[in-house]
């Protein structure tokens, strides 16, 4: 059975949530700035903080830079995680795009030609940017248990569709990402710690999940633990992490 966090943890866990970031904070998996503590209870979070533990770390987490994965064999992402870039590739579109993930501008290029009509350029970059925030939350998710917006709740014990024991956790969200309306419960493995289910809700107050998804082959990237959730046949291939890329890769 798991300890629940002691007041102190708790005290810490409440100073980190405060300030306007984590830098320079003494614990090991700070939340984000506006994780919401007050709604998330202290089960849950000792639950995540194992997760993030089991995965390589947080240090290892916040200093990997580039990750590059295809969602599905439809696209192509590189993400630079430090830089907040990312490019995307679409072979059946014949399109590449950059965006900066911090403003969500940047350039496209089409059939061999660069976008030029602004009007159009920025549905692409919406597009692209809202591909980024779903295809990188089926890869690293688990990374994300404490993020701004997110309420995490413990639910107790759970039994996965393949018949593994786990601690159950909902995640929902309050004005973050492009579909905030979403609940997930997230099954963790009580003996690796690792997240080995996810079951997906278009809406927090739905009862039946659209999907039920398993996260396995956990392997080892640079310093963390990947995965990534599939559905039947559709899976994340080529998933790469690195440190350096070749400077082509921010050039359409």
């Amino acid at each position: 059975m798991r300890i629940i966090l002691s007041l102190l943890t708790l005290l810490l866990l409440i100073g980190s949530s405060c300030g306007p970031s984590n830098e320079g904070s003494t614990e090991a998996n700070p939340a984000a700035p506006n994780f919401n503590l007050a709604a998330s209870d202290a089960a849950a979070i000792e639950i995540a903080d194992e997760v993030m533990e089991a995965m390589g770390g947080r240090r290892a987490w916040d200093t990997t830079r580039y990750i590059g994965w295809n969602f599905f064999g439809r696209r192509t992402h590189m993400w630079d995680k430090i830089g907040h870039r990312v490019r995307i590739d679409i072979p059946a579109d014949t399109l590449s795009m950059i965006i900066d993930l911090s403003t969500k501008g940047g350039s496209a290029k089409k059939g061999g030609a660069l976008v030029t009509n602004l009007e159009e350029l920025k549905g692409i970059l919406d597009q692209g940017y809202k591909a980024w925030i779903n295809d990188s939350y089926w890869l690293v998710m688990p990374y994300k248990l404490k993020d701004d917006g997110v309420t995490l709740k413990s639910l107790g014990d759970a039994t996965t569709t393949l018949g593994k024991s786990a601690d159950l956790l909902e995640l929902t969200f309050n004005g973050v990402g492009v579909t905030p309306q979403n609940k997930y419960l997230i099954y963790v493995d009580k003996e690796a710690d690792l997240v080995t289910q996810w079951d997906f809700f278009p809406a927090a107050v739905d009862t039946m999940a659209r999907f039920q998804s398993p996260w396995p082959n956990y392997k080892k990237y640079g310093d963390i633990l990947l995965s990534g959730g599939q559905i039947a046949s559709n899976k994340l291939t080529d998933i790469q992490v690195s440190q350096e890329v070749s400077s082509g890769t921010w050039e359409l």
